[in-house]
C-alpha cells in the first residue's frame, strides 16, 4: 500500500496544538499518520462524509507508535496520495475504529 506524501501538510500536523490553541490537541508526526493509514484493521471512507467537495478520503487506524487511533485525511492525484490532515481520533472515531465499521 502506497503511503500518504506529507511533504506539503508535514509541518501543518506537526503543528496542531498551536494552531488550534489546546493543549488537549495532539501533534502528529507523518509516520504515526502513515502507521494509521496502512494499519490492516484500519476503516475508510470514500469519499470522506465530511468532506464538502467529495474529494477526500478519511482513514481511522491505529498508530502503535503514537498508541492512539489516528484519523487521516487524503486525497489522491493519479496514483499519487497526498496527506491532507490528521489528528488524534475524536470518541466517534475511535468507536468506529473499535467496531470495524
Amino acid at each position: 500500500m502506497t503511503e500518504p506524501d506529507w511533504s506539503y501538510r508535514g509541518d501543518y500536523i506537526r503543528s496542531r496544538s498551536l494552531r488550534k490553541g489546546s493543549e488537549g490537541e495532539n501533534d502528529i508526526e507523518p509516520a504515526w499518520a502513515n502507521e494509521a493509514y496502512t494499519d490492516e484493521s484500519a476503516i475508510v471512507f470514500r469519499p470522506d462524509p465530511a468532506s464538502a467537495s467529495g474529494q477526500s478520503d478519511r482513514t481511522i487506524g491505529w498508530s502503535e507508535t503514537a498508541g492512539l487511533v489516528v484519523t487521516v485525511i487524503t486525497t489522491t492525484e493519479g496514483t499519487k496520495v497526498w496527506g491532507v490532515n490528521a489528528w488524534k481520533s475524536n470518541g466517534s472515531d475511535v468507536r468506529r475504529y473499535e467496531r470495524g465499521s
